[in-house]
């Protein structure tokens, strides 16, 4: 990654033409595209970074350490999303230490935010926390709400083999509570990091296994309760929650899980992205269970390749289970509700 005068440059002004030449609908704007929560961004200066820290190779690596601002824009406009709530979300273990996790986190936030800053009709972006130190993510948080303008921020499920329900995390949440801020939640490897299944890639069940044990936790230790004025988005649909939700309850009334009751309200108030992706397996689930107004738009760019979000995206378009009003509200108004600091500077 670049420092913030790169990024008003040489890459910005390449992906100038592509979005000059881009249908309003894609633009952002009044158009009405679609609003992409689930939506990840490496820029310059951030690669750098995690170049320099040995966490990505110099050249090469997976496919979210290659984004290009470039090929984003253009999947964007080709799957009519006018923008993208940008985030970056790294494993909590590699801000083991307090000094990176303040450097690492500063430069992930101020990358995110000169992106927005470049293109503000085109991303927003919800800011890291470094979770394995909660007096550092209590000052970033402030830092990227107050100063850098951010939507929201990002917590991963777990820091520390712990999941957000963890007393640990409670001023934290007491602080985005009071700021009535937009969490995002981002799985990543099970805390026990069992060994792969042979042919199949942990993202397959075992991120959804981890969203579904963080909501779990979140629910279960009075989180949940105790900070009614915060909003929480699961990713990934919420994993195998709405699922197992009868399976929840029958624990509680045998004292064996969170109480009914409180399962229920958590259940309704989650907010879940469409990154799962909703298909023909999930839709019916999800959508009897919290109806389309708790559902966001999300593509897992670019760890999930253009194609599949095309897939992705088609499917979604013709899924049986969604009206025309359901998909208006998912693919855009039910964001802009969420997020009124995207609301503006769409407006």
């Amino acid at each position: 990654m670049s420092r913030r005068t790169a990024l008003r440059t040489g890459a910005l002004a390449t992906a100038a033409v592509a979005v000059s030449a881009a249908p309003a609908s894609a633009r952002g704007g009044g158009g009405g595209g679609r609003i992409d929560t689930h939506h990840h961004a490496l820029p310059p200066a951030m690669r750098k970074w995690a170049v320099d820290n040995g966490l990505l190779p110099p050249q090469g690596g997976p496919r979210w350490g290659q984004w290009d601002l470039r090929k984003t824009l253009e999947t964007m406009d080709a799957n009519g999303i006018a923008l993208g709530v940008a985030s970056a979300p790294a494993p909590s273990e590699i801000f083991h230490g307090k000094a990176k996790a303040a450097a690492g986190a500063r430069v992930f936030n101020e990358s995110l935010a000169d992106l927005v800053r470049s293109r503000p009709t085109r991303f927003g972006f919800f800011a890291y926390l470094p979770l394995m130190h909660v007096d550092v993510a209590l000052k970033e948080a402030a830092y990227a709400l107050d100063e850098l303008g951010a939507d929201g921020v990002l917590m991963m499920n777990t820091a520390g083999g712990r999941y957000l329900g963890h007393k640990v995390f409670d001023p934290l949440f007491a602080e985005l509570n009071r700021r009535r801020a937009v969490i995002m939640t981002h799985p990543d490897a099970l805390p026990e990091d069992p060994e792969p299944i042979p042919g199949v890639e942990n993202y397959v069940a075992d991120f959804m296994y981890d969203t579904t044990r963080c909501a779990l936790s979140l629910i279960a230790s009075g989180t949940m309760d105790r900070y009614p004025d915060m909003s929480v988005i699961l990713s990934h649909g919420g994993g195998f929650l709405p699922y197992i939700g009868g399976r929840v309850e029958r624990a509680g009334r045998r004292g064996e899980g969170p109480s009914p009751a409180a399962f229920r309200r958590a259940f309704k108030r989650f907010y879940y992205d469409t990154a799962l992706p909703l298909s023909p397996y999930a839709s019916p689930t999800l959508l009897n269970a919290v109806g389309p107004g708790r559902v966001l738009y999300g593509t897992d760019w670019p760890q999930v390749e253009a194609e599949e979000v095309a897939h992705a995206r088609r499917a979604f378009d013709r899924d049986p289970n969604l009206s025309h009003r359901d998909r208006t509200a998912i693919n855009r108004t039910n964001a802009l509700r969420l997020l009124p600091t995207v609301a503006a500077r769409l407006r």
